[in-house]
């Protein structure tokens, strides 16, 4: 029965978030409205696309970071294009949407194919998403539930023993040479946390020893909007599903660790997994997951469900 493919799609969502669109300090804020069922499907696809014209002198990257993107973010959807030089004059699509990740904490989420951060404040009934850096090849950043343990303005930067040599000493103070910026969020671990960045340009690329790097402008919201004991969960989520209004989105990034062996059997296993499949244009879903975009596309509709 289609109700009950409503009831499977949302029995594990908490709430259904609506786009405002407002701005909410230096980051964009989305409302939510906790679901008083699990019977109305989750409005999770959150956020509006945009059209910027390419001035003289401007890179991908400074039209990533004005629009409160990472680098990845536009780089997935102009793979050709040249990062140092993209064309005056051109119109280039700003890809400011996002399926909202899975969470049960309904406080931090950061997921690492997408590297992105979601704020969630479920007492204000907001939700608030930031680009992030994350750890390169060989000191990936961790997968899995932790917790902030300290909060540190103007911090030290222990140099990891492996690049001391390079670096030219074992502790950085504070200042334009420290790589964690102006602000450390400490998580659980002990080895890694959430912080600024020295280098503003690795935001949305895979450049640290594990840590979870911001734009300065907004690790300093950030840093007030967590107190030690929030939890983070670290996900790893190439494909993510989400409903908005009558349409099935999915949103598809590279596997950047080669974990998923088949991305197409996995996006069809979370659409089934949620009783959205059947109300999918199997076509459009190999194409987004063939893309891999990062760029929520819609597959399908909630009123095609069980539909001969």
């Amino acid at each position: 029965m289609k109700t009950d493919c409503l009831r499977a799609a949302c029995a594990a969502a908490l709430f259904f978030l609506i786009c405002t669109g407002t701005a909410f300090g230096a980051a964009f804020r989305y409302e939510i409205q906790m679901m008083a069922d699990a019977q109305t499907p989750v409005m999770n696809r959150v956020g509006y696309e945009q059209i910027h014209v390419v001035r003289s002198g401007e890179t991908l990257l400074d039209i990533a970071r004005n629009h409160e993107l990472g680098y990845n973010e536009l780089a997935l959807v102009y793979p050709d294009m040249d990062p140092w030089l993209p064309p005056r004059g051109k119109e280039i699509l700003i890809p400011r949407t996002w399926v909202l990740p899975p969470t049960r904490y309904q406080q931090v989420v950061v997921n690492i194919p997408e590297m992105r951060l979601y704020r969630f404040f479920p007492e204000h009934k907001l939700v608030k998403t930031y680009p992030v850096g994350i750890g390169r090849q060989g000191a990936a950043t961790p997968k899995g539930d932790t917790r902030v343990v300290s909060r540190i303005k103007s911090p030290e930067w222990t140099v990891p023993e492996g690049s001391r040599q390079k670096v030219g000493r074992a502790v950085v103070p504070p200042g334009p040479d420290n790589p964690l910026g102006d602000y450390w969020i400490g998580l659980a671990d002990g080895q890694i946390g959430i912080h600024g960045t020295n280098f503003a340009w690795g935001i949305g690329r895979r450049v640290s020893h594990g840590c979870i790097r911001m734009y300065p402008e907004h690790v300093e919201i950030f840093f007030n909007e967590v107190a030690v004991g929030d939890r983070v969960e670290i996900l790893y989520a190439p494909v993510k599903v989400g409903i908005q209004h009558d349409k099935i989105f999915l949103e598809v990034h590279p596997d950047i660790h080669d974990i998923i062996p088949d991305m197409h059997a996995h996006a069809e296993a979370l659409l089934r997994q949620r009783g959205l499949f059947s109300g999918i244009d199997q076509q459009r879903m190999q194409r987004v997951v063939t893309a891999r975009s990062g760029v929520p596309e819609a597959v399908g509709s909630i009123t095609d469900l069980n539909q001969p």
